[in-house]
């Protein structure tokens, strides 16, 4: 047999125990509301191929490749123990296990790490928590996908209606096509059809309800049969507390804002400062998309060396708000045609860290350049430490903090010696360090932090809505805060 031969041989066995694997991840998020994630990345619905890249994926970031055949004894383990709502990460279980010297097995190991979501520790599963989109934008878009995507059992968030004005004719199917197919980001991974009759969008089984309607007003969500709900205002409208107050008609408990909040409104970047929210809090926002790419990575810093001071450029691709060709724009510059220009522009993302991570001490100035690019963008976050320390440290921190830290979900890693800003398009992260141009020199440290700003602020964006309707379900193996 060649070497060849051998390499093909390893790679069709590491694909049968990958589709080995599937039904049992697939079973224990129906049946359980149980979601099985690898470094934190979800393997719930992945092909055989996905999760043999996700698993490969440790590889850059740990230095040697994880093994589907590491990982498949955990997963069994799993299925026999009596589990409730939770997300369970083998990566972590099985490098912890490596790494234990008690000579435990692997079922006694996982029984013992996951211990809080079994027996008589189980939360209960949560009942179903509607949510409603008020406007259908690129943001809008992206957060239902993954709404419907993060339905599963059926006890998590359930997306059941979208505001938007009428748009004319067809409005229904040009909308539900727009849902369908991205440019950017490509094919709904599912099924739509329109049940223009009844005013719906029907996503993978979820009813979604259109609404038109010129201001919020005009609606009373229970006639619709929406009761409870969190309200996702993906307009920018209003921003002030006032004007989100509207929103919080019949079947609304809860705005939160696509944006950054201005007044008394709290501004959330979820893993940094969400368990500050009040539980009686009624309007919220998210902040912006860079914002939550820079505020981990800041957290996870100052919190280890302490950070001085600061500022952040910004270079970020175009968006709606500036002119296809040139036009007349209330703003400075953002009038010059978007493709053709590199458009000089503020970035209230400096100011808005006091709000998310107030024990931040230091001044934090930024700006920013608009460039012409559809999607992800890039921080170039210059900072002054409290210390001297050296590059190969600030990369370990670092990793250590994409792998293992309560940030892993924020915090993305990579060594990819070629990596371009198309390669993060569809990145789940709030922001990924990016190894090959980080900068250290004494106290002074430069990182460039990349970001899908659509996608991966929805996914802030969602989990912060997860946590407010009290269905984000604890993470095990339980990591240090």
């Amino acid at each position: 047999m060649t070497l060849n031969d051998d390499s093909f041989t390893h790679w069709k066995n590491r694909e049968e125990i990958a589709e080995s694997m599937i039904p049992m991840i697939g079973k224990l998020h129906r049946e359980r509301d149980v979601t099985i994630l690898l470094h934190s990345r979800s393997l719930v619905n992945k092909s055989v191929v996905s999760i043999l890249k996700t698993h490969r994926f440790a590889r850059q970031i740990a230095g040697e490749e994880l093994s589907v055949t590491e990982t498949l004894p955990f997963l069994e383990a799993l299925t026999t123990l009596d589990l409730g709502p939770s997300q369970i990460d083998i990566g972590i279980l099985a490098e912890n296990h490596r790494a234990d010297d008690r000579g435990l097995s692997v079922l006694d190991f996982t029984a013992e790490a996951v211990a809080g979501a079994t027996g008589g520790n189980k939360i209960d599963r949560r009942e179903p928590r509607d949510v409603v989109l008020y406007g259908f934008g690129r943001i809008g878009r992206l957060v239902a996908r993954l709404l419907i995507e993060k339905t599963g059992s059926g006890n998590g968030l359930r997306l059941r209606a979208i505001v938007v004005r009428g748009g004319g004719e067809q409005d229904l199917i040009k909308r539900a096509s727009l849902l369908r197919r991205d440019s950017v980001h490509g094919q709904f991974q599912g099924t739509i059809t329109v049940d223009e009759a009844n005013g719906t969008i029907v996503a993978n089984g979820n009813e979604i309800k259109v609404i038109y309607a010129d201001s919020p007003a005009e609606i009373d969500y229970t006639a619709y049969g929406v009761n409870h709900a969190i309200l996702i205002d993906n307009t920018g409208k209003w921003r002030d507390r006032e004007g989100l107050s509207q929103h919080l008609r019949p079947g609304i408990d809860k705005v939160v804002l696509t944006a950054p909040g201005k007044g008394d409104v709290p501004n959330i970047v979820h893993g940094v400062n969400h368990d500050t929210i009040k539980p009686d809090e009624q309007i919220l926002s998210c902040a912006s998309c860079t914002t939550n790419a820079i505020v981990p990575p800041l957290k996870a810093m100052n919190d280890e060396y302490g950070v001085e001071r600061g500022h952040v450029e910004t270079v970020h691709s175009f968006t709606n708000d500036q002119n296809l060709l040139d036009n007349y724009h209330k703003a400075d510059r953002r009038g010059r045609s978007a493709p053709l220009n590199m458009v000089i522009t503020e970035t209230g993302a400096a100011s808005a860290v006091a709000k998310a991570l107030p024990e931040l001490k230091a001044p934090i100035t930024g700006s920013s350049i608009r460039v012409p690019v559809p999607d992800v963008s890039i921080a170039i976050l210059s900072l002054r430490l409290g210390r001297e320390t050296t590059r190969e440290e600030v990369l370990d921190h670092l990793r250590d903090v994409s792998l293992t830290s309560p940030l892993r979900r924020q915090i993305d890693f990579t060594t990819a010696p070629d990596a371009v800003s198309m390669d993060f398009i569809g990145s789940r992260h709030a922001s990924i360090v990016d190894a090959g141009a980080t900068k250290v020199d004494g106290d002074n440290a430069i990182l460039y932090l990349w970001y899908d700003n659509e996608f991966g602020y929805s996914c802030q964006v969602v989990r912060v809505v997860q946590h407010v309707s009290g269905v984000e379900y604890p993470t095990y193996p339980a990591t240090s805060v």
